[in-house]
């Protein structure tokens, strides 16, 4: 049992909520049973170690189950312990260190995907955790971040994937011109999500969502630069109907992902 907050051992994996350890190392933190289930799931080979406390493995039987099944093994800790090392103030029993596994750009363009998110200059870590949730809710093939979007292995974007960070590739710090050069050379459409674009029915209407499609999703607060957009096929909105005066990023973007899952499936 691990038990002093102050061991070097904890210290080393509370650093890990920085983005420096994180580079430095190439590792990052899981917190709580959705995120190791799924990390033991689908990319145990990614685990490096996996600390909880003893009530927190009995009451979460199919963790357990995954470990035994994988020949792993789980370090018990105390509430303190894992409390200093989770950057949550209420962890929930579980706290791994996974290493970080990236997929390069060339190799996600080379499978020939129908439906992927780019994502430039996205700074929020729950809206880019939750554009990564939504992907992978879709159906979609990857997801490309620029390298001007935020740390994909930021705990808070982690938390916010629900766990489908491991569940499809998720390329890290390309170029946008490169990107969307690859896109289309993989035969791929690509749609900036802008205010400032045709309306999306219309689009709808038209046949346009059927097409294998690379979406591309700007920042929160200023959308995509002019020189993005230029580099797009077309840019769509999303009608209002209602009084609001717009979407949150990752609420837009998950309509149009899923636009394209519907109309590709029809």
């Amino acid at each position: 049992m691990l038990e002093n907050p102050r061991s070097p051992r904890v210290r080393a994996v509370a650093k890990l909520a920085k983005r420096n350890a994180r580079k430095e190392t190439g590792l990052f933190l899981l917190e709580g049973p959705q995120a190791v289930r799924e990390a033991l799931a689908f990319r145990p080979e990614t685990l490096v170690e996996l600390f909880a406390t003893p009530t927190a493995l009995e009451r979460h039987q199919d963790v357990r189950t995954l470990l035994t099944d994988e020949g792993l093994h789980a370090q018990f800790v105390s509430e303190a312990v894992l409390e200093a090392m989770a950057d949550t103030v209420t962890p929930q029993g579980f706290v791994a260190v996974a290493r970080q596994n990236p997929t390069a750009v060339k190799d996600i363009f080379a499978e020939g995907p129908r439906l992927i998110a780019i994502c430039e200059e996205v700074r929020d870590p729950g809206n880019l955790g939750t554009i990564i949730r939504a992907a992978d809710a879709a159906g979609a093939d990857a997801v490309v971040l620029t390298g001007r979007t935020v740390d994909p292995y930021n705990p808070k974007v982690v938390r916010s994937t629900t766990g489908s960070l491991f569940h499809l590739p998720v390329a890290v710090g390309g170029e946008l011109e490169d990107i969307v050069e690859r896109a289309h050379a993989a035969g791929l459409t690509v749609l900036a999500a802008d205010v400032k674009g045709d309306d999306l029915l219309a689009a709808r209407a038209e046949g346009l969502l059927a097409r294998p499609t690379a979406w591309l999703f700007g920042n929160e607060a200023h959308g995509l630069e002019d020189a993005a957009l230029g580099l797009a096929d077309r840019a769509l909105k999303l009608p209002i109907f209602g009084r609001a005066e717009s979407l949150n990023l990752a609420t837009a973007a998950s309509v149009c992902l899923y636009e394209s899952a519907f109309a590709q499936r029809a």
